[in-house]
C-alpha cells in the first residue's frame, strides 16, 4: 500500500542554545559549544540540514565523561561547498556529506583514510528516502512517480549540479523511469530549481508548485517547524546514504565524538527529526516511524557512485546533465 503521511500542524517554537548551536538555516553557520576545550577538540564540518540535530547532539555529548570539556567547532552549509572548503583547508576532524563523492574528493585529497567506509557502519550516520512533500491534504492525489506527470502537477527539485540532495532526487526519478522520464519530468513539469535543498524546501512552503521532491525527513522537519504539509514515500524509491568519516588527523576527542553520534543518545535525537538510524537498536525502537517501501533501490543498485556520477552527471556527457542543459539549467558547480 502507498502511504501518505499527514503531518501534525504543532509549532515547536525556535529556542536559543550555547553558541555553536545556531540552528537550521540556508546560509552557512556554525560555531562552538561552550565547552572550554580541557577535555580537546573537535572540528565538525557537515552538510546543511542536519544542523538542528547537531544543536542537541553537542551539549549531549558534552554531557558525557567522553565529551566533558571538549569543544566542538562547527560549520554548516552546502554539502560540495564544505567538501570543497575542507579540500581546499579549512580545519576538520570529522565530516558529513550528502552524498558519498564529497568524502571521496578528500580521500583523493589524502586528508581521509581510503577504508573509511568499512567499520561495522559502513561510512554512514544515517539514512533516509526519497519522498515527495504536497500540500497539506494532498488535493493533486499524488501517489506514485506517475502522478508527477499530470497534466498541470508542477514539481519543485534543486538543481542536481549544486544539491547533493538533487542527486538523490534525479537518481530516484531515473530509477523509476529512466533517460525518458526524467526528461518528460524537467522539460514539461519542474519550472525552478533552487540550489539547495533547504532554498527548494523555502520555495516551495512559500507557496510555488504542487509537489517538492526531497528527503523524507526534509519534510519531518517541516512538521516540526509548523509547516501545513503532508508527503508521500512512493512504493519504489531509493535509499539516501548519508556519510559521516573521521580525517587523516583527528585526534582521540573526535572519534569519541564520532562513537557518540553513532551511539543510542544521538542516533535517537536523529530519528527524532526524521533521519532514519543507522543503529540497529535505535531502528527497531523507531519502526513504526519509519515504514519500509515496496520496493526500495540502494546506490549499490546502479554500480555505486563511481559508476553513477560520471554516467548521470559528468557536467560534459552526463545523460541527466544533457537533459538539463536541454532545458535551460545550468551545470555548473
Amino acid at each position: 500500500m502507498k502511504r501518505v503521511f499527514l503531518l501534525g500542524l504543532t509549532v515547536i517554537a525556535a529556542t536559543s542554545v550555547v553558541a555553536g548551536c545556531g540552528g537550521s538555516s540556508d546560509e552557512t553557520g556554525g560555531g562552538q559549544t561552550s565547552a572550554d576545550g580541557s577535555g580537546g577538540n573537535v572540528s565538525l564540518v557537515a552538510y546543511s540540514t542536519p544542523q538542528v540535530v547537531y544543536d542537541q547532539v553537542i551539549p549531549a555529548f558534552n554531557a558525557t565523561p567522553e565529551g566533558k570539556g571538549v569543544s566542538v567547532a562547527t560549520s554548516f552549509g552546502a554539502s560540495g561547498d564544505q567538501s570543497r572548503a575542507v579540500a581546499a583547508g579549512l580545519d576538520a576532524d570529522v565530516v558529513s556529506f550528502s552524498v558519498q563523492p564529497d568524502i571521496t574528493r578528500l580521500v583523493k585529497a589524502g586528508l581521509v583514510a581510503d577504508d573509511w567506509n568499512t567499520g561495522p557502519n559502513k561510512g554512514l550516520v544515517n539514512t533516509s528516502v526519497v519522498s515527495f512533500v504536497v500540500r497539506e491534504g494532498n488535493p493533486k492525489n499524488i501517489r506514485t512517480w506517475a502522478d508527477l506527470l499530470k497534466p498541470g502537477v508542477e514539481v519543485i527539485t534543486p538543481n542536481p549540479f549544486t544539491s547533493g540532495a538533487a542527486k538523490w532526487n534525479m537518481l530516484g526519478a531515473y530509477a523509476y523511469g529512466g533517460k525518458d522520464y526524467v526528461e518528460k519530468l524537467i522539460h514539461d513539469h519542474v519550472k525552478v530549481q533552487p540550489k539547495s535543498g533547504r532554498e527548494a524546501l523555502q520555495t516551495f512552503t512559500s507557496g510555488k508548485g504542487d509537489v517538492l521532491l526531497s528527503y523524507e525527513y526534509e519534510a519531518i522537519t517541516a512538521r516540526k517547524k509548523g509547516e501545513k504539509v503532508d508527503y508521500v514515500i512512493p512504493d519504489k524509491t531509493i535509499r539516501i546514504d548519508i556519510d559521516i568519516a573521521t580525517t587523516k588527523k583527528a585526534g582521540e576527542p573526535a572519534r569519541k565524538f564520532l562513537d557518540f553520534v553513532l551511539g543510542d543518545t544521538a542516533q535517537q535525537y536523529f530519528a527524532d527529526w526524521g533521519y532514519r538510524p543507522i543503529n540497529p537498536a535505535v531502528l527497531k525502537a523507531n519502526q513504526k516511524s519509519f515504514p519500509e517501501p515496496k520496493e526500495l533501490k540502494t546506490i549499490d543498485d546502479f554500480g555505486g557512485w563511481e559508476k553513477v556520477d560520471p554516467e548521470l552527471f559528468d557536467a560534459k556527457d552526463g545523460i541527466i546533465a544533457k537533459i538539463e542543459e536541454d532545458a535551460g539549467v545550468s551545470t555548473a558547480k
